[in-house]
């Protein structure tokens, strides 16, 4: 069987394969997984603990309703930071990665600093998200804010096919 290792990642055809495979059910077992790659199980698992150590693979995470752990509510906040210098960047991050509501916190481009992806239970909990909190971190000096009426498609899943 032709592998064909890519030369700009190193990955061939049939870790790509595994990578699809483990993002889709990350509790597949390796003779199922070495089954529908067409290895056998040694190899197999020798190819996943390699991806793991070159840290493609980091994790294995189990997929949590919002809803059922009183986070149903998703709302984006875009947030503007007085000075644009390393050190208050980095009071921000400092302070923002506490902040548990906060599933992703992005340095972007554009009209404002960051994009905020945060959970909470009801429109009742943003106010507060947004006035003790949000608005009392490091050099903030404005904020817009996105309440999600509809999530059409949320995924992890990254492409690991040619």
């Amino acid at each position: 069987m032709k592998t064909g290792k890519s030369s700009a990642s190193g990955l061939d055809r049939v870790d790509r394969h595994i990578l699809d495979l483990l993002q889709q059910d990350g509790r597949m077992s390796m003779t199922e997984l070495a089954d529908r790659v067409g290895l056998t199980v040694t190899p197999c698992i020798e190819r996943v603990r390699r991806l793991e150590r070159d840290r493609v693979i980091t994790g294995y995470h189990a997929r949590v309703s919002p809803t059922a752990l009183g986070a149903g509510l998703l709302v984006f906040v875009e947030v503007s930071i007085s000075h644009k210098s390393d050190r208050s960047f980095e009071d921000f991050r400092k302070e923002i990665v506490r902040v548990p509501q906060v599933q992703e916190c992005h340095l972007v481009s554009g009209d404002f600093d960051y994009m905020i992806k945060a959970r909470i239970k009801e429109v009742s909990q943003y106010r507060t998200l947004l006035e003790d909190i949000l608005l009392r971190l490091p050099g903030v000096t404005q904020t817009k804010s996105y309440i999600v009426m509809e999530e059409v498609k949320e995924t992890l899943f990254i492409p690991a096919g040619p």
